[in-house]
């Protein structure tokens, strides 16, 4: 997503839980650091998180199911 100024906007779905396991956001996919760096970080550091957050939650569930055995 973009705003109009061309600034990558936030992936937040206001589904903020913390998973213990991944240690991602259950919501976004994204890292705690990630969630409060939002704002600093430029469209470039942006768009990477936002590249990876698709690979990051199609693996949580895997990691998850992996720290339970």
């Amino acid at each position: 997503m973009a705003s109009r100024r061309g600034e990558i906007m936030s992936p937040c779905v206001d589904i903020c839980v913390m998973d213990a396991v991944t240690g991602l956001c259950t919501g976004c996919g994204r890292t705690l650091a990630e969630i409060g760096n939002w704002t600093r970080y430029s469209n470039a550091e942006r768009r990477a998180i936002m590249k990876a957050l698709p690979g990051r939650m199609a693996a949580a569930p895997r990691v998850r199911a992996e720290a339970e055995q």
